[in-house]
C-alpha cells in the first residue's frame, strides 16, 4: 500500500509536468491540421472529345490504370477543345482535353491567378491537309478559291485551320470554308464534293489511314513549315516519313513535311496534388512509348505554353513520382503523405519540451521543499539577528509548523533525500534556538 501510494505520488507530479507539454502538443496539431491536405476525392472527371477520337481513347486507357488505385475516372464525349474549356472553367469537369494553340500563351502562361493549369502535352497532333488534284500543293496559299473543310463550329480544329488559311490571305468569313469534319470530310473528299480537308488527328485515326489509302487524295507537304513555327510557336515541325504507310505501294511517295499542334491534359488548379501524381504516371505509362513522329520518352511533356504549368507537374518533371507512391500502394503513401505533415511539425515541436520535460519535473518536486526551506531560512535569519527571548515559544510553534508540513509533505521516492536533508536542517535551526535559550538563561543566572 505505501508503494502503491508512493507511485500515485510520482505520477501526480508527472501529470502534473506533462500536461502544458499536452497542451502545447495539441495547440500544434490543430495549427499542422490547417496545412494538411485532405483526402483525395475517389471519382473524377475527364472530358474528351467523340468517342471515336484519340482523346477518348487514351482516357479509356487511363480509368483502366486509375481504377487499380481505386480511383473511378468518369469520361464525357464532347465537340471538342472548346467545350473542354467550358466545361473544365465551370467544374463540370476536373479534367480536359485541350489541342494545343486555341488560347493564345499571351493569355495562358502568365495567368497565375486563373482556375487552370497544364499538367502537361501527351501526344503530338498532325495537321494533315488533304486534297485532291493532279498539280501539287505545298503552300496554303494555293488553296485559295477552293471548297476547304475546316471543322465544325467550337471545334479546336477550326480554330487553327482558320488562323493558317487567314496567314495564307484566305479570309475566315469565305463562303467555301465549309464546317465538315471526320470521316464525313473525307467522304465528301472522296466523292469530290470538296477540294481540301483539314484533319487534326493521330496518324492511328481511321479518318487518316481511310484518307491516307485513298485513290487521288494528297497531303499537303508544307515547304514553308519553318516559317510556321515562328509565327505559331505552338507548332511543331515532323515528318512522316516515305513509305511508311505502305512500303509495298509506297505510301506516301516522299517524306512529307507537316504541322503539328498537341494534345494537352488541362486540370483545375484544385485537383488534388496525389490525384495529379496519379494522372501523370498513367499519362507516362500511357503516352511515353515511341510512335511514327514521337520519341519514346517524349511525352508527356510541357510543350504547349498556353496555360501555366501545374506545381505538381513541375515536380513531377524535374524529381519523377512522390517517394511514398512509388514504394507503397497508393492510399497507404496519401495516409503517409498527410500524416507525415502533421507529425513533422509535432516532433520539432515535442522533442525540445521533452528535452526539458525532466528538469521541470524536478523544479516542481523541489520548489514544494524549497518554499519549507524559504520560511526556514528567514526564521533562522530572525534568531541570529534578533532573538527575543519573549518570542521564544512562537519560534518553536514557527518551527514546529515548517516541520510538520515537512513530515506530511508528498514527493516522489527519488526526491526522499531532499526531504530527508529538509529536517536536518529543521533539526539544526531547533538546535540553535535551544542554544539561543540557554544561553539567555544563563546570561539571567550571573
Amino acid at each position: 500500500m505505501p508503494r502503491l501510494r508512493a507511485r500515485l505520488v510520482a505520477l501526480r507530479y508527472l501529470l502534473a509536468t506533462a500536461w502544458p507539454i499536452v497542451l502545447i502538443t495539441a495547440i500544434g496539431l490543430a495549427v499542422a491540421y490547417q496545412f494538411v491536405a485532405p483526402e483525395p476525392p475517389r471519382r473524377i472527371t475527364i472530358t474528351t472529345g467523340s468517342n471515336s477520337g484519340a482523346y477518348y481513347a487514351y482516357a479509356q486507357r487511363y480509368a483502366v490504370l486509375l481504377a487499380a488505385k481505386g480511383i473511378t475516372l468518369d469520361i464525357l464525349t464532347s465537340a471538342g477543345s472548346h467545350q473542354n474549356l467550358e466545361r473544365i472553367e465551370k467544374g463540370e469537369a476536373d479534367i480536359a482535353f485541350v489541342q494545343g494553340g486555341i488560347v493564345s500563351p499571351a493569355v495562358g502562361e502568365d495567368d497565375e491567378d486563373g482556375p487552370l493549369r497544364s499538367l502537361g502535352s501527351v501526344s503530338y497532333e498532325p495537321v494533315w491537309v488533304f486534297y485532291r488534284g493532279a498539280q501539287r500543293v505545298d503552300k496554303l496559299h494555293q488553296l485559295a478559291g477552293q471548297r476547304i473543310a475546316v471543322g465544325e463550329d467550337g471545334s479546336g480544329i477550326r480554330g487553327l485551320a482558320l488562323s493558317l488559311l487567314e496567314a495564307n490571305e484566305i479570309p475566315a468569313n469565305s463562303p467555301n470554308l465549309l464546317p465538315i469534319a471526320g470521316l464525313t470530310a473525307a467522304e465528301a473528299l472522296q466523292q469530290g464534293q470538296i477540294d481540301a480537308a483539314f484533319i487534326v488527328a493521330a496518324q492511328e485515326a481511321p479518318v487518316v489511314q481511310v484518307m491516307l489509302r485513298s485513290p487521288g487524295l494528297r497531303v499537303v507537304s508544307l515547304s514553308q513549315a519553318e516559317a510556321y513555327l515562328r509565327r505559331f510557336p505552338f507548332l511543331s515541325k515532323i515528318v512522316l516519313p516515305r513509305g511508311v504507310v505502305d512500303l509495298v505501294r509506297d505510301v506516301p511517295p516522299r517524306d512529307t513535311l507537316l504541322l503539328a499542334t498537341t494534345a494537352n491534359i488541362i486540370v483545375r488548379d484544385d485537383l488534388h496534388p496525389a490525384l495529379a501524381s496519379l494522372l501523370l504516371q498513367a499519362m507516362t505509362e500511357v503516352n511515353g512509348k515511341g510512335g511514327f513522329f514521337q520519341r519514346a520518352g517524349e511525352f508527356p511533356a510541357y510543350k504547349d505554353h498556353s496555360f501555366p504549368l501545374s506545381k505538381d507537374a513541375e515536380h513531377y518533371y524535374k524529381s519523377g513520382p512522390p517517394f511514398l507512391q512509388v514504394y507503397l500502394p497508393f492510399w497507404l503513401a496519401v495516409l503517409v503523405e498527410r500524416l507525415f505533415v502533421m507529425v513533422l511539425p509535432l516532433l520539432m515541436l515535442s522533442l525540445p519540451l521533452l528535452k526539458f520535460a525532466p528538469a521541470i519535473y524536478s523544479w516542481r518536486v523541489r520548489a514544494k521543499i524549497f518554499r519549507y526551506y524559504g520560511d526556514l531560512k528567514f526564521l533562522e535569519n530572525d534568531l541570529r539577528h534578533h532573538y527575543d527571548p519573549a518570542r521564544h515559544q512562537q519560534y518553536v510553534d514557527h518551527l514546529d509548523r515548517i516541520d510538520e508540513g515537512a513530515s506530511v509533505l508528498n514527493i516522489p521516492l527519488a526526491f526522499s533525500d531532499l526531504l530527508y536533508t529538509l529536517r536536518e536542517h529543521i533539526n539544526l535551526v531547533r538546535a540553535e534556538l535551544r542554544r539561543l535559550a540557554t544561553n539567555h538563561d544563563k546570561d539571567n543566572e550571573e
